[in-house]
């Protein structure tokens, strides 16, 4: 295997630089036992690698070992982090566990098997300094007797890429994050289904007193792409909400300026207002990082390249009190 941790050309420590000060300046710091950081990431095609610290003109993938380093320092700098586009080859991910600290783990699905799923993984990785494992991890899936109602807007086939949930506790608090890819599909219908089932679903888990935890957040890939859409008003039907500040980033590296951001990643939970139980955990901010401005500026990539180097999608974060 290649080594990654000795070697590393100037060029590459330079971006590493600038992407850290610009991390610093972006997200707030991780404070032990003040504050939970959440976050959610789309990883364009996250599977194969190439065993460079620069991949070539000829070289496929164009993911390298720069790409790496810039996508591990950007996960560390939170607490847990919902991936999707988790290949079945995980290479990729393999050498981004090398390059964080001892103390990250991660826990995944297996590859959604057939078309629709695209040979993707869900995965949770996290600093286990800060959060641990609960003891819930599950698939969501739909009872067949709501499949059989064949109503236009009801789900009529299991999830594409089926949401997997996982149970987490950071010191006294518990809570389970609901990480989801939702299927672009040959129609603004097949999204709009599978939007009204996981909000559903959501409400039902809320409100269920023998549930393993009611403390929910749903984050990932929502293919929502604006919010003054029947496919927002359907994801938000039964209560779940978005934060303010997280209305008002952009998820797309290709979302222009001026124009209203595209709405596709989501992380969002029930409110006070909402029809499931009101999330037990202490909102103070959240926002996106926009590492279009540091981490590989030495290459001078355009950002179709950028895309397959990093991803097309932004990391979306949230801030979370743990304070006692």
């Amino acid at each position: 295997m290649f080594d990654h941790t000795n070697g590393m050309p100037a060029q590459v420590a330079g971006d590493l630089a600038e992407l850290e000060a610009a991390l610093d300046a972006a997200v707030p710091a991780k404070a032990l036992d003040r504050n939970l950081l959440i976050a959610s990431w789309n990883i364009r095609a996250f599977g194969d690698l190439t065993e460079k610290w620069i991949s070539g003109a000829d070289d496929s993938p164009k993911r390298d070992l720069h790409s790496v380093h810039c996508i591990a320092e950007m996960i560390a700098r939170f607490d847990v982090v919902a991936l999707q586009e988790v290949r079945s080859n995980l290479k990729a991910l393999r050498f981004t566990m090398g390059v964080l600290p001892p103390y990250w783990s991660l826990i995944l699905t297996d590859t959604t098997r057939g078309q629709r799923g695209n040979r993707e993984r869900m995965a949770f990785l996290f600093d286990t300094r800060k959060v641990l494992l609960s003891g819930l991890a599950c698939e969501l899936v739909i009872p067949p007797e709501q499949l059989a109602v064949l109503d236009g807007e009801n789900l009529q086939q299991q999830f594409s890429r089926t949401p997997y949930a996982v149970g987490f506790r950071c010191l006294d608090k518990s809570f389970t994050l609901v990480n989801l890819h939702v299927i672009w599909g040959s129609s603004k219908l097949e999204r709009l289904r599978e939007l009204k089932a996981i909000a559903n679903w959501m409400e039902d888990w809320s409100n269920d007193p023998y549930a393993w935890d009611q403390n929910l957040i749903v984050l990932g890939d929502f293919n929502i792409e604006k919010e003054d859409s029947d496919l927002y008003r359907a994801f938000t039907s039964t209560g779940l909400r978005v934060s303010e500040e997280l209305r008002r980033v952009k998820r797309s590296i290709f979302d222009d300026p001026g124009r209203d951001p595209s709405f596709f990643d989501q992380i969002a939970w029930f409110a006070e207002n909402g029809a499931g139980n009101p999330l037990d955990l202490d909102y103070v901010t959240g926002g996106n990082f926009d590492f279009t401005k540091a981490g590989m500026n030495s290459r001078g990539l355009d950002k179709q390249s950028l895309s397959w180097h990093l991803s097309d999608h932004l990391p979306l974060w949230v801030e979370f009190s743990v304070r006692a």
